[in-house]
């Protein structure tokens, strides 16, 4: 068995040839997508600032833009002629001497060379007594430094400078920012399509009925379909597929030829109706099977080939809810990012934190193993954990329960209460 280190440096460097040979990345599809709905899509080309931010000087305070050449010594009077506000800006011409009433995000009259806060004037004293549409004196209560509460045209951002880069994961900063340049649409690179398949004869569509005891609900499909809902995909959803060999050989050869990305869950392991394996190598073949993890030992990592020009990337998880969820967190949801185009620096980080174990927790050396915890602070501020019930994969409740995983090395065994353990927080949590 490959080790869960192992596993994830193959899938990378599988695809990282995948996106520069067979994919020919930088040949990829684009698309324009209006900006808001470009959120968490990959950006497909550099965007160049159409103009300066700020676009002029702009006052960063409340106060009182102050004529170039002025007197800024404590105890000057400055003569108030007019008024600049946010959206309309003052547009007369000042002497030495002179200013205007000036407010926080309004443009600094070109003649003018300093902004005065007006906590530093006396104008609280005589605001009652002024009539602010003549012209008024105001003293400066200290003294004032050239240049001071300007916000610089330009000094955030300059025409023609590159702002975001080509591979940039969208963000709702990212979105903040073209929004800021008047950019209703961006060019992303076109979702990849994600197949998703469940097979086994058990199985049943959620929303029919139970006819038999031996059947149960396909909750896999929903649990992948949530999981990659905010990822730059289309998901194909392929059903469920019956535990016979032409059957599953058929929808697999149907999903080669629509998707970039195909998905299956049960079927991988080494019952007498697990066909999955037998078709993959069949039309393509397979990477690796089986990974030193619990659960989830029996992962499949391949590629369909036949016929096609651009290999079909394959993913086989186990059956069992929990199985599918850690595979997916572990290897499948960075696959798809690095499948994507997102630059390197711009990949979704797993975080991870270290945490006082509260319960003894029972291990065999061996495999890597993702138990399902409960993630908390005690009075000290410190990070605790517990695990969710029993580990068995089968079991839903406590998958719902948990909001971590916690991840037990290969090679250690028993852990015990008080000891430190590493803790990956579900992305939902």
């Amino acid at each position: 068995m490959i080790t869960v280190e192992a596993l994830k440096a193959a899938i990378t460097e599988r695809i990282t040839a995948y996106n520069g040979q067979d994919l020919a990345f930088n040949q990829r599809d684009t698309e324009s997508r209006d900006l808001l709905s470009s959120l968490n899509h990959i950006l497909a080309t550099d965007i160049i600032s159409p103009f300066d931010v700020p676009r002029q000087n702009l006052s960063a305070m409340d106060g009182y833009a102050i004529a170039m050449g002025s007197t800024l010594e404590q105890g000057t009077v400055i003569q108030i002629i007019g008024e600049s506000q946010a959206g309309s800006a003052f547009t007369g011409t000042l002497q030495a001497g002179q200013g205007v009433r000036i407010f926080t995000g309004a443009v600094v009259p070109s003649d003018c060379d300093t902004v005065v806060m007006q906590e530093n004037t006396n104008f609280a004293e005589i605001r009652d007594s002024i009539d602010k549409s003549q012209a008024y004196g105001i003293e400066l209560t200290q003294a004032a430094t050239v240049d001071r509460n300007i916000r610089k045209q330009g000094e955030e951002i300059e025409s023609g400078e590159v702002v975001l880069k080509a591979g940039k994961r969208l963000n709702p900063a990212d979105i903040s920012l073209l929004a800021n340049l008047g950019l209703a649409t961006v060019d992303i690179y076109k979702p990849l399509v994600v197949g998703i398949l469940a097979t086994g004869d058990e199985l049943v569509k959620v929303g029919e009925s139970l006819q038999t005891l031996a059947q149960i609900y396909n909750s896999n499909t929903p649990t992948l379909k949530s999981m990659f809902a905010d990822m730059p995909v289309v998901i194909q959803d392929y059903g469920i597929i019956p535990d016979h060999l032409e059957l599953t050989k058929k929808a697999v050869l149907n999903a080669m030829q629509e998707c970039d990305v195909l998905i299956s869950t049960a079927g991988v392991s080494v019952g007498d109706y697990d066909f999955l394996t037998t078709v993959i190598e069949e039309l393509g073949q397979i990477n690796h099977y089986k990974v030193a993890m619990k659960p989830g030992k029996p992962f499949v990592f391949g590629e369909l080939t036949r016929g096609l020009e651009v290999p079909v990337l394959y993913f086989g998880l186990p059956g069992n809810p929990l199985s599918s969820v850690v595979g997916s967190l572990q290897f499948i949801i960075p696959a798809l990012w690095q499948l994507s185009g997102v630059a390197q620096e711009d990949m979704p980080m797993t975080l991870t934190v270290n945490a006082t174990l509260s319960n003894d927790v029972r291990k065999s050396p061996g495999r890597a193993d993702f138990q399902r915890g409960i993630l908390s602070k005690n009075q000290a501020g410190q990070y605790v954990v517990s695990t969710s019930g029993k580990q068995d994969s089968h079991r839903i409740k406590q998958l719902s329960l948990a909001n971590c995983l916690i991840v037990l090395p290969k090679d250690s065994g028993n852990v015990s209460a008080g000891e430190e353990v590493l803790v990956q927080p579900f992305p939902w949590s």
